[in-house]
C-alpha cells in the first residue's frame, strides 16, 4: 500500500467518517486525524494518527508527508476561529499542499448567523497562506430538521417565511470524496452544497408530518422570544447567539438558493430532505 497523500480530520465524527469510508471504497490511503486515535473507524487504507486542533505539535506530525487535507470544521466552541487559524498554519508548516475546507453556505463577515463569520475568517486566513483550497461551503444540515422539533411537535424559531435549502450529510460526503480524489481540478472553486430545493421551516413540518406520521408545525417565534424560551438551557452567549441566528439567517434568505455542486460533483441528484428523514427512520 502506498503512503497515504490524503488526510481527513473529524473522521469520528458524522461527515469526516463518512468521507473517509468513502475513500476507502475507492482504495485511496488516508490518514485519519483523530483525537482519540482508538475511535476511528477501522478501514483498508487507513491509518489512524492522533491530533487535536489545538495541539499544532500533533497536527504538524500528522499532516507531515501528506499533500491534501480535508479540514472538517472544529467543534462549536467560543474559540473555533483561533482553532481553525494554528491548525492552518500546522498545515502549511507541515508542507501541506491543498486544503479542502467544510465551510458554511454564505459565509461572510457580516452573515446574520454568527458562525457564519468563523468560516468566512477561516477562509480568508487559508487564502492568505498560499495554499491551494477548495471551499465546500454546505448549507444546514437536512439530519438537522428532524431535531428541532419538540416532543410536542413544534418547531419554533424566529425564521419567519424564510428558505433553506438542506443538504443531506451523504451528499457532502459524496462531494468531498470527489474533491479529494482529483483534487488538482478544484483548486480555487468554491461550491455551495445545497439539497434539492429551498424549504421554508412550514414546509420542512409538513414533510416530517408526512415522512414520520406524527403532526409536525412551525411557531414562528419573535427574537425575544427565541432567547427567552432558550434560556433554560444555560447556555453561553456566544451559543445562544448561534442558535438564534440560525433562524434569522433564513428569516434575512441568506440560506436561501439551489446549487448545482451536489449533482456537478457527484454524478447523481442531490438527496430531497423527505428521503434524508425517511432514511433516518430507518
Amino acid at each position: 500500500m502506498p503512503e497515504p497523500t490524503v488526510v481527513v480530520t473529524g473522521a469520528t465524527g458524522r461527515l469526516g467518517g463518512r468521507v473517509a469510508r468513502r475513500l476507502a471504497a475507492r482504495d485511496t490511503p488516508q490518514r485519519l486525524l483523530v483525537r482519540s486515535p482508538e475511535r476511528a473507524p477501522q478501514l483498508p487504507g487507513a491509518t489512524p494518527v492522533q491530533g487535536s486542533y489545538d495541539d499544532h505539535g500533533a497536527v504538524v506530525r500528522g499532516l507531515t508527508g501528506t499533500e491534501t487535507v480535508l479540514m472538517v470544521s472544529a467543534s462549536e466552541s467560543a474559540d473555533r476561529l483561533s482553532q481553525h487559524r494554528r491548525f492552518v498554519d500546522a498545515a502549511v508548516e507541515a508542507g501541506v499542499r491543498h486544503l479542502v475546507y467544510v465551510s458554511f453556505f454564505g459565509a461572510a463577515p457580516d452573515a446574520t448567523f454568527t458562525l457564519a463569520r468563523d468560516h468566512f475568517h477561516t477562509e480568508e486566513h487559508i487564502r492568505g497562506t498560499g495554499l491551494a483550497y477548495t471551499f465546500l461551503r454546505d448549507n444546514l444540515y437536512a439530519e438537522f430538521v428532524p431535531e428541532i422539533a419538540g416532543a410536542d411537535g413544534v418547531i419554533r424559531g424566529p425564521a419567519g417565511k424564510g428558505r433553506a435549502a438542506f443538504v443531506s450529510h451523504d451528499d457532502i460526503a459524496d462531494a468531498a470524496a470527489a474533491v479529494l480524489t482529483r483534487p488538482g481540478e478544484h483548486a480555487g472553486a468554491t461550491y455551495d452544497l445545497t439539497g434539492p430545493e429551498s424549504l421554508s421551516l412550514e414546509e420542512a413540518a409538513a414533510v416530517l408530518s408526512q415522512v414520520q406520521g406524527r403532526g409536525v408545525t412551525y411557531h414562528p417565534e419573535t427574537v425575544e422570544e427565541a432567547y427567552a424560551s432558550r434560556a433554560p438551557y444555560d447556555a453561553p452567549p456566544w451559543q445562544l447567539d448561534a442558535w438564534v441566528s440560525t433562524y434569522t439567517a433564513i428569516a434575512a434568505g441568506e440560506l436561501d438558493g439551489v446549487s448545482d455542486a451536489v449533482p456537478r460533483l457527484t454524478g447523481h441528484p442531490a438527496t430531497p430532505l423527505a428521503e434524508v428523514v425517511r432514511t433516518l427512520r430507518g
